[in-house]
């Protein structure tokens, strides 16, 4: 529930900024963020991924991502509404790993960072 407040406040405050109005689409993500290694998955809900991601990236607005050094996007889904992004996520947090897993690797299969794929967002 922390980080669904944390993402939901960033998203608040960049939406103030004159440059970042337009690159805001209506509705939420759920995504996955990892280690180099991919022993550690952190889930996370937002309206703004590619600022979210960028956040994580430069250990900003996370505590658990920065100890864990989870940077690395492997998976993201898009939400007509902020509030079924949330309702996603929870019903995610709920899976074990190894289904999480499986959904990752149906998406992306390499484990590779999405997030140059992701830049056009911004």
């Amino acid at each position: 529930m922390v980080y669904i407040l944390l993402d939901t406040l960033s998203y608040l405050q960049d939406y103030h900024k004159p440059n970042t109005l337009k690159m805001i689409a209506k509705g939420g993500y759920i995504y996955f963020v990892s280690n180099k290694s991919r022993t550690v998955l952190y889930l996370g809900v937002t309206a703004n991924l590619y600022t979210r991601i960028w956040q994580h990236k430069n250990n900003q607005g996370s505590a658990f991502t920065k100890k864990y050094k989870c940077h690395d996007l492997l998976y993201y889904e898009f939400y007509d509404s902020i509030e079924a992004a949330i309702q996603r996520e929870k019903q995610l947090k709920k899976w074990r790993r190894s289904w999480k897993d499986e959904m990752i690797q149906k998406f992306n299969p390499r484990w590779e960072d999405l997030f140059s794929k992701v830049e056009e967002f911004q």
